[in-house]
């Protein structure tokens, strides 16, 4: 990454920051000096990330948020400001799976949830939190999205769905607050190591019948480098891009794939 990324006096809001690829992220925001508001629906879950990452949390907030619920999200935004004076950052990093079925076998109310979460989720999150970055002349805003949404992925409509409408919604949003010193991009990972990578794998192995191992092999083969992802360096991605190090680009979408996706 050229640069170095420096956030000291920051404040970033890493949504689904209590566990997984969101807690490295937040990890990564303090390594770099920023204090970190991080959000999900499991109060205890949140408050034991917020004990790892900062024994006495002193500069880390966790607040219990459902990003589908408009409500939730306001006072997400007006606790983060009440507690360090305003938001820097925004990481729109919840988001659900979704089922692993063929189309025709698609029950509706999880393909909409999908929708909700990952892709209303963001719209909500980003609603909340751009009037105090207009006010305050600036801020940056980063979404998860996924090479899913590049490379078709067996029975992931609803998950590929949601996440491609993240692209344009990245791009026009980045044209709308530009003029205000914000910028907007995205971070489409590839399969990132961990346990949801490896529910994704048995989810696989289940719908097209082999194994996990199989679809795992599968994956890997496409890498160039011959690996999945460490959640780490999606997190340094993020905070590159979120940083002054990035300060002229804004609207991209930046692959953390080990080169299974290159465009």
């Amino acid at each position: 990454m050229p640069g170095q990324a420096e956030m000291s006096g920051k404040t970033a809001v890493v949504t689904g920051g209590g566990h997984g690829l969101g807690l490295e992220i937040a990890r990564n925001f303090l390594a770099a000096g920023a204090r970190v508001v991080i959000c999900g629906r499991d109060k205890h879950q949140l408050a034991a990330a917020a004990e790892s990452l900062a024994p006495g949390s002193a500069p880390v907030l966790a607040v219990e948020c459902d990003v589908r619920d408009e409500t939730a999200v306001t006072e997400l935004a007006a606790a983060a400001v009440s507690r360090f004076g305003g938001i820097d950052v925004l990481v729109n990093n919840s988001g659900i799976a979704g089922p692993t079925a063929p189309v025709a076998d698609c029950d509706p109310a999880p393909w909409r949830e999908t929708i909700e979460t990952n892709l209303v989720g963001t719209f909500l999150c980003c609603r909340a939190v751009l009037p105090q970055m207009i006010a305050q002349g600036g801020g940056s805003v980063v979404n998860i999205g996924t090479m899913t949404a590049k490379r078709p992925l067996f029975g992931r409509t609803s998950y590929a769905a949601s996440k491609s409408a993240l692209t344009g919604f990245t791009r026009t949003l980045a044209w709308e607050v530009g003029a205000h010193g914000i910028r907007v991009n995205m971070v489409s990972p590839g399969p990132v190591e961990g346990p949801r990578i490896d529910g994704v794998f048995r989810a696989q192995a289940s719908s097209r019948g082999i194994t996990a191992d199989q679809a795992r092999a599968e994956m890997v083969a496409d890498s160039p480098l011959a690996r999945l992802t460490p959640p780490g360096d999606v997190a340094a991605a993020v905070v590159f891009l979120a940083s002054d190090a990035a300060a002229s680009i804004t609207g991209e979408d930046l692959n953390v794939s080990n080169g299974i996706v290159m465009y």
